[in-house]
């Protein structure tokens, strides 16, 4: 029997669902040199960050994004660009660990100029370009697949179309062998203890439930209260009256499959099944969190519309109504809209969403994929205190 799936298998045994050249600057003030690079080549991508090797208490946590997301197994090659400061390589050596096998740094100090780093960084992102291009797909099972379940703008409709619509294809991936994974700590506030009750066991749902008190926890020690400041103005005026009605509609995401464990930030799923992984609530950095836990492809919900994408990972935009989807039909790739529409079942729109994964997992270009949108954003947990 033919493999439904078809992908790229890396030396560690991760499978790649795309064949990336990442140019990853390593100082912010590489980040547009980084984007002039991919521009230039023949298929590059790169990222953009605001991380200027500052030496404050997010610094372990930087490290460890940039690491796992230059080692994603959607990438064939990382072009690291460097100023030569010693987390830098810290940084090569942890993706490395993690399963890079082929990238090169580039230092700017060795090789004298912006320009000169440009040019050099073309010519060989071209080289890895092409060899990338020359690689065949291969049959790849199941757990070839590591889904990110992803919201932003969520309206009134989300909990009742797109978000439970995506967990009927959650629930079929991981019941075939896939892994699937749950985010954004805030979109669950209220309703962590139902989550908690699918674990697989006491402990797993134990640490669900500390996970969410340990975030509110630090949201509070800076005067913020978060119960009560939520949900967003886009989301009130999108028909959401509660944090709680938000974070019931966001928890459908995970369909009604059992919780094999927890992540933390950017931590890597070691076998397959359903996770929840502490990240924050805001998209793009929620997004970086994915990329560095190794996860290949994500499925974004929303009722209000954003273009946010990412460079390594195809992201499939699912709108929650009809009119939000026949808006923007550039940035949108599936309507859940159907089922408050009438028109189609929960179950039906499970299925396209399954179908849509399976597709853009052997090689279907997402909406933001053909539009370039390539957002990332480090995520800090801490105010910045240089030592």
């Amino acid at each position: 029997m033919t493999s439904p799936l078809k992908a790229y298998k890396r030396a560690n045994g991760a499978w790649g669902l795309r064949n990336q050249v990442l140019i990853l600057p390593m100082h912010s003030a590489l980040s547009s040199t980084a984007r002039a690079i991919a521009d230039g080549s023949d298929g590059a991508v790169a990222i953009s960050h605001d991380w200027s090797g500052e030496k404050d208490n997010d610094l372990a946590r930087i490290i460890f994004t940039l690491s796992g997301y230059a080692s994603n197994p959607n990438i064939f090659a990382t072009i690291f660009l460097s100023i030569g400061n010693p987390e830098e390589e810290q940084i090569i050596k942890g993706a490395q660990a993690l399963g890079l096998t082929r990238f090169t740094n580039l230092l700017l100090p060795e090789i004298g100029s912006m320009e000169k780093l440009q040019q050099e960084a073309i010519t060989l992102a071209n080289g890895y370009v092409k060899e990338a291009g020359a690689q065949e797909r291969v049959d790849a099972p199941w757990s070839a697949i590591v889904l990110g379940l992803e919201c932003g703008g969520s309206d009134a409709l989300s909990g009742i179309t797109a978000n439970p619509a995506l967990g009927v294809a959650s629930d079929r991936l991981v019941e075939l062998g896939a892994s699937s994974v749950l985010g954004e700590t805030t979109e669950i506030l209220g309703a962590e203890h139902l989550l908690a009750a699918r674990a697989i066991d006491p402990a797993v749902g134990k640490k669900i439930v500390e996970m969410v008190a340990r975030y509110e926890d630090s949201i509070n020690y800076e005067g913020i209260d978060i119960r009560g400041a939520q949900p967003s103005r886009g989301n009130i005026e999108g028909g959401l009256s509660t944090l709680e009605e938000k974070s019931l509609g966001a928890a459908k995401k995970a369909g009604n499959a059992p919780f094999t464990g927890t992540l933390e930030f950017g931590e890597i799923p070691k076998v397959a099944g359903l996770y929840f992984m502490d990240t924050p609530g805001h998209d793009i950095e929620q997004l970086a969190g994915f990329g560095a836990g190794h996860i290949n492809v994500v499925v974004f919900t929303s009722g209000r519309g954003t273009p946010t994408g990412s460079a390594i990972m195809p992201t499939i935009k699912v709108s929650t109504n009809t009119p939000m989807y026949e808006s923007i039909p550039d940035l949108i790739d599936l309507d859940a809209g159907t089922i408050a529409d009438g028109i189609e079942t929960l179950a039906q729109v499970g299925d396209r969403i399954f179908d849509e994964i399976v597709q853009v997992a052997n090689g279907k270009l997402t909406k933001a994929e053909r539009g370039g949108h390539h957002e990332f954003a480090l995520s800090r947990m801490y105010k910045t205190v240089v030592k």
